[in-house]
């Protein structure tokens, strides 16, 4: 068997980012499937299809998982915000993998329809549950949309290397603060050591 890269197997992946298979996101379940075996049949957006396609490129025989996919597989689907009930709390917007809803704190906000990937991870965040899940038309057998694909796989890397650069802004400020308080408190004991303890006047 030939070795077989993360990238190739992201490839077939739906990249609708929503975690059923237990990684957080596709390609971390690519990652999986190459670094650790996991197994093939995780991943229910991608139903009976991928499953094969996974069979065939892992040269593993997807046979025993059809059933099992195929009541498991899940259809295309599209969030919607009830847009009358939302009160701008964000939290959708932080559970959404693909940044594909849009808003800002305490305002109403709006799900971007062709930039969702009907992951779900939106609706148990949301606290006032409005936001329902509408079951898009089955895609043609030949293939899930690959510009979709694309883009939710583009969109997925940003934000998370928009996340991580947070991360480590937030841990260099953290950083920088520590320094201060450490330096603010060392001229405190310093001031106070002082103050206890004068320097001696020269007598004449």
């Amino acid at each position: 068997m030939r070795s077989v890269t993360p990238e190739e197997i992201d490839a077939l992946l739906p990249q609708t980012q929503c975690g059923l298979c237990g990684y957080g996101g596709c390609m971390p379940y690519a990652e999986a499937m190459v670094f650790e075996q996991a197994p093939i049949n995780l991943c229910p957006p991608g139903g009976v299809k991928t499953l094969q396609a996974l069979g065939n490129l892992l040269e593993q025989d997807p046979t025993p998982y059809l059933m099992e996919m195929e009541q498991k597989a899940k259809a295309p689907m599209v969030a919607i915000i009830r847009e009358n009930e939302c009160i701008g709390c964000t939290k959708c917007i932080q559970a959404c993998p693909v940044d594909a809803i849009l808003g800002s704190a305490k305002q109403m906000h709006t799900v971007i329809a062709p930039e969702c990937t009907g992951c779900e991870l939106c609706v148990p965040a949301c606290p006032v549950d409005c936001i329902d899940m509408l079951v898009l038309p089955t895609m043609p057998e030949h293939a899930i949309d690959e510009a979709k694909r694309n883009t939710a796989r583009n969109r997925f890397n940003q934000r998370e290397q928009r996340l991580a650069k947070e991360k480590k802004a937030k841990q260099s400020h953290q950083l920088h603060s520590l320094a201060e308080r450490k330096k603010y408190i060392k001229e405190a004991l310093e001031r106070a050591k002082t103050k206890n303890n004068p320097p001696a006047r020269n007598q004449a």
